[in-house]
């Protein structure tokens, strides 16, 4: 069967700046396709060209007859007077749904969305529940293909779930924008990364997000090895050509030919290899002390809904704690007590003598008219980086800014600019405390594994609040559960937090809720498996037995009593049953020390 959308010789550019050139791109049936690529690349834009909502430059899509192609944008917006119910019957009104079938449709989509109320005012709703009713709204058109552009930078970790569940029992192909590599993880089969490194604009590898790393290392060491090979061939070609051929022949004119061919292939492959990575690099103090903040029974609610009741923290310097909770639990009041914008209703919160804490708002407030420049230097053209003076342009380089950029105003820069921004005005504050509240969103994977590297050599104290999990599990010495009625209590990892709100809601006994004890982020909870742990733990079993069959089958060779007159055979067979016994005694030491964990 053809594929459901077929997209050959793709070209799309802003201004004098391309964002993919020549690119195919094909959507068949059963296609999750995760699409990743570093800010800038044209993601959006090529699910817009995709979705039929922008034009290519050159190049076409073809679509299979009577494909239904649903789009759901980054940003999702309705009309001040729209209803859940309006939106959700509009949507049906334009695929021609059967009126007699719409009731039934609406009910069981925006029960499963998780709508209580069909009356609810769409624009009132909070980010995360807007998102939910716009891919409900998509999802009422029975799609042939479901595109989602960043859809997890808007739903908290419940949503996030529920979308996993959603897309693994669906029908439909969709193809979802993401740097959620935990998502990615989940629910794509396929990963297409677009990125001008590549050959061809992109590179595309079947499985999971974990396959598609291997299969993106492979080819930038062959990459690498290409590159170093062409290098040293142009070098030889060079070297010829400046001794200069004495007689202009017909050979050693193609010769010439040739070496300029090789000299523009290398242009071109060291073109692609240029970084495009922002450097980050948080700077702490040369504090000694080591108690930064204390919080002591801390109660704080709003109304009638309590935040935190009875909190007893702990934060010492070197200490990353990973804060977790539902939408409307707390987390960023909780950060709020932390710089002392809101006080306790009750309890004390004592902070280290001229603490200095640094704040990144999940609100990415940037002075509106004010240019890039100035954001960054207010009030000359250097930035005292490190305790060292840095031109502005030099500074902004870093961030992947250009000069050009420096005189644009900042409310034209696109999110991961601005987030981009606002990290490199945290970085020039050196801090005890830094506080971030939803960093990660709208950067992309290149810029999030930076920024993990980074936090993970700062040497203060940190509080960070992400629906991201795999920064969670990667950055966080521990992890802080808010249940969202006021408890709190200390994890090893996300999962044991996930684990224990399961649990919660089933109302089985919690010991975290019952001993109400302080809560000592140096101290965590045991080590459980993180989520590619418990994956790996799921098959680490049956590689075993696959080590042990092969450790037993070059045995067996060697056994052969025809093997002794070859000694090449036997050369070879003695050197399998050593590799073999090296990986079944290499899986035998994970297995237990993943056994251990689980115990």
């Amino acid at each position: 069967m053809p594929p459901i959308l077929n997209a050959q010789g793709l070209s799309k550019r802003f201004g004098a700046t391309p964002l993919f050139q020549n690119i195919s791109f094909a959507v068949s049936e059963g296609d999750r396709i995760g699409l990743i690529g570093p800010n800038g690349a044209g993601k959006s834009t090529l699910l817009a060209v995709l979705a039929a909502e922008q034009r290519p430059d050159s190049g076409e899509v073809a679509r299979r007859k009577a494909a239904r192609v649903a789009y759901v944008r980054q940003e999702s917006e309705f009309p001040p007077d729209a209803t859940v119910r309006s939106v959700l019957e509009a949507a049906m009104v334009r695929t021609r749904l059967p009126e007699n079938e719409r009731e039934a449709m609406l009910r069981e989509t925006a029960g499963r969305a998780g709508f209580a109320e069909f009356d609810a005012e769409a624009a009132k709703l909070s980010g995360g529940w807007r998102k939910r009713l716009a891919i409900a709204e998509a999802l009422v058109t029975h799609p042939d293909v479901l595109m989602l552009d960043e859809p997890t930078n808007h739903l908290d970790i419940a949503g996030i779930a529920w979308l996993e569940s959603l897309l693994n029992e669906a029908s439909f192909a969709c193809v979802v924008v993401s740097h959620d590599r935990y998502f990615l993880e989940n629910v794509a089969t396929e990963i297409v990364e677009l990125n001008r490194i590549y050959a061809e604009g992109l590179l595309r590898v079947k499985g999971s997000y974990s396959r598609f790393l291997q299969g993106r290392a492979a080819y930038l060491e062959a990459q690498s090895r290409m590159q170093e090979s062409l290098r040293n061939r142009v070098k030889v070609e060079i070297d010829w050509l400046r001794r200069g051929p004495k007689a202009r022949t017909t050979k050693s004119k193609a010769r010439i030919d040739n070496a300029n061919e090789l000299i523009g292939k290398l242009r071109d492959v060291d073109a692609r290899s240029v970084s495009t990575t922002a450097g980050i690099e948080f700077t702490a103090t040369d504090r000694q002390t080591k108690r930064l903040v204390e919080f002591e029974d801390v109660s704080l609610s709003f109304g009638a809904r309590k935040i935190v009741s009875d909190l007893n923290l702990l934060i010492t310097n070197g200490v990353r704690v990973g804060l977790v909770g539902p939408n409307g639990s707390g987390k960023t009041s909780l950060l709020r007590l932390l710089t002392g914008e809101l006080e306790p209703e009750s309890g004390s919160i004592r902070k280290a003598s001229s603490l200095r804490t640094v704040y990144f708002s999940q609100a990415r407030e940037l002075e509106e008219g004010v240019t890039l420049r100035r954001a960054l230097a207010p009030d000359s053209d250097s930035v005292l980086y490190q305790g060292r003076v840095v031109h502005v342009a030099s500074y902004a380089s870093r961030f992947l800014f250009t000069s050009d950029q420096l005189n644009q105003p900042v409310e034209r820069l696109s999110g991961g600019e601005r987030a981009r921004v606002l990290i490199a005005k945290l970085m020039l504050e050196p801090a005890d405390l830094l506080l971030l509240d939803e960093p990660t969103n709208d950067l992309d994977i290149a810029t999030l594994e930076i920024l993990e590297e980074t936090l993970l050599e700062y040497t203060g104290a940190l509080v960070l609040v992400t629906h991201d999990r795999y920064m969670l599990d990667r950055v966080s010495t521990t992890v802080l559960g808010l249940d969202g009625c006021g408890d709190a209590a200390a994890f090893a990892d996300y999962s044991q937090w996930e684990q224990w709100m399961r649990e919660t809601a089933a109302g089985e006994e919690q010991t975290p809720k019952a001993e109400k004890r302080a809560v000592d982020p140096a101290q965590p909870a045991k080590k459980k498996l993180s989520y590619l742990e418990s994956r790996e733990y799921a098959t680490i079993e049956q590689r075993v037995e696959a080590a042990d069959e092969r450790v037993r089958a070059a045995h067996a060779a060697i056994d052969d009593p025809t093997i002794t007159r070859d000694p090449a055979a036997l050369t070879s067979a003695l050197k399998e049953l050593e590799t073999a016994q090296e990986e079944a005694d290499a899986l035998y030491s994970r297995w237990a020390e993943l056994t251990e964990k689980v115990g």
